[in-house]
């Protein structure tokens, strides 16, 4: 599982022009799930997500978590993140699970969030052709890979 996490002043993901989600300060996090993800990278990626320390503190130093700092979390899917471009031009996307696998992981990451932030995530739709904005406060994007622990 890999997701890209960018620490926004705001965020919102539309679908066919109605807005469905969005936050103000906090974290648009797209996510993509490979075949083999399961409970164990949901756990390790939103334990990484909520208390990594990414929002400054009142010195202006990078020292507080989403959770310390009361922003909100928009997750948004994305099969992307997994495409090999190891061959070609045109990206393959092999590795991104199909929707019976992907869709109950997504919606366990999204509840794990929920629970761990001890509020309601926002989320896009799961497979729609979204238009996500946001404004990057920072810029702060951050990739982390449940199968590759850097």
């Amino acid at each position: 599982m890999r997701i890209l996490i960018q620490r926004v002043k705001k965020a919102a993901v539309h679908v066919n022009g109605v807005k469905i989600g969005g936050i103000k300060i906090g974290l648009l996090i797209f996510v993509g799930i490979e075949e083999t993800d399961g409970e164990e990278d949901i756990a390790f990626l939103c334990k990484k997500t909520v208390n990594l320390r990414i929002f400054d503190d009142e010195n202006g130093v990078m020292n507080r978590s989403v959770l310390e700092s009361g922003g909100d979390i928009l997750v948004v899917s994305q099969f992307t993140l997994h495409a090999s471009t190891k061959r070609g031009n045109r990206p393959s996307y092999l590795r991104a699970a199909k929707p019976d696998i992907s869709v109950p992981l997504y919606e366990e990451f999204c509840s794990a969030l929920s629970g761990m932030l001890q509020k309601q995530v926002a989320t896009g739709e799961f497979g729609a052709d979204m238009l996500v904005e946001m404004v990057n406060d920072g810029p702060v994007t951050i990739w982390i890979d449940s199968k590759n622990r850097e």
